[in-house]
């Protein structure tokens, strides 16, 4: 699912400073953090790098791969059941709406594609030392390319170019320490989905592309977990105090009418994405049979591609599911403890 976090706390801050400033006392190179920055070419300070790691990996042994595979929470494997995740994707790609292209992420990215985009530190990816960095949000990867192939189109400048859907299922690998426990994971499998277009007036590429979104994942779910399981859909519009008539009448009432079964709601009492998030948003939520609500999916508009693009008038709504959380929170074969 997208990425929310806050920024590093100031504490976080000023421990790193002070880091920072042992390092540089030690090493007996003053400002040795802005030399590696800002002075050196990027392809210099991969250079020293790479022959930074070379030297240290030459000085490795066998015994050490073997305790850094067990303790080291980057390289852990997934507990999912591959299978039950293939069962879920087969699902996923064959009630994709036919405007989406399926397309298959490279493991990395630019650097900077979370932290530029989106109000997310860089502490939260995984940097290499190429100047480039493991995919922490596919999201923010599918927008760059939703923008690339607007940019390639004939007629964008004109502003008739044709709205680009992507979807994607990636693992993503996230920098910062969740905790420690069985069920912690630094990375995990997504489905996202992202929808790109001009601004045609009236709110309508919100509209209908957010229905589009939560219409595919309604379908989709209902697939995968069966009939006896409860969804329910909860829509916040940041852009009023209270939802828009054309929200509840475009958006839920629309979704409603299709996915009777389906609890479809609006929640305008939602904080988490404020400031993330433009105007409108979702979430969904599924209840196993026995347990507590879940939410599985969340999504909204962000202003990513006005950004890359430098238009005003472009639109972007993304949108993921956690694939492995709902495979295994509701996977038949898992026992109660480990699920």
């Amino acid at each position: 699912m997208p990425t929310i976090p806050a920024d590093p706390s100031s504490p976080d801050l000023a421990r790193r400073s002070r880091i920072i400033e042992r390092i540089e006392r030690d090493s007996g190179v003053q400002n040795l953090a802005d030399i590696l920055a800002h002075r050196l070419a990027p392809t210099d300070l991969q250079s020293l790098l790479l022959e930074v790691y070379a030297r240290r990996a030459r000085k490795r042994e066998p015994r050490i791969l073997l305790e850094d595979q067990v303790s080291n929470r980057f390289t852990r494997p997934s507990i999912s059941s591959p299978s039950r995740l293939l069962e879920w994707d087969r699902i996923a790609f064959s009630q994709l709406p036919e405007v989406f292209q399926l397309i298959e992420l490279s493991p990395v990215c630019p650097l900077g594609t979370v932290s530029v985009l989106a109000p997310i530190s860089q502490d939260w990816t995984v940097s290499t030392i190429r100047n480039n960095e493991v995919v922490a949000d596919s999201t923010n990867v599918l927008a760059i390319e939703c923008a690339v192939r607007r940019r390639e189109q004939r007629n964008f400048s004109s502003g008739k170019a044709a709205s680009v859907h992507l979807a994607a299922s990636h693992r993503l690998l996230r920098g910062q320490k969740f905790g420690v426990g069985p069920g912690t994971r630094q990375h995990f499998r997504v489905f996202t989905l992202c929808s790109a277009g001009r601004d045609p007036g009236n709110f309508l590429f919100e509209i209908e592309t957010l229905g589009l979104h939560i219409g595919f994942y309604l379908a989709a779910l209902r697939k995968f977990l069966g009939t006896s399981i409860a969804i329910r859909v909860a829509i916040s519009d940041f852009g009023s105090k209270a939802a828009r008539p054309m929200v509840r009448s475009e958006v839920v009432e629309n979704l409603q009418s299709v996915h009777k079964k389906v609890r479809i709601g609006v929640d305008q009492d939602r904080k988490q994405g404020r400031g993330y998030y433009g105007q409108l948003c979702f979430k969904i939520f599924a209840t196993p049979s026995k347990g507590r609500e879940q939410e599985l999916v969340d999504g909204g508009d962000v202003n990513w591609t006005r950004k890359l693009l430098n238009n005003a008038k472009e639109r972007l709504i993304i949108s993921g599911c956690g694939s492995e959380r709902l495979c295994e929170l509701f996977d038949p074969a898992a026992s109660p403890k480990r699920t």
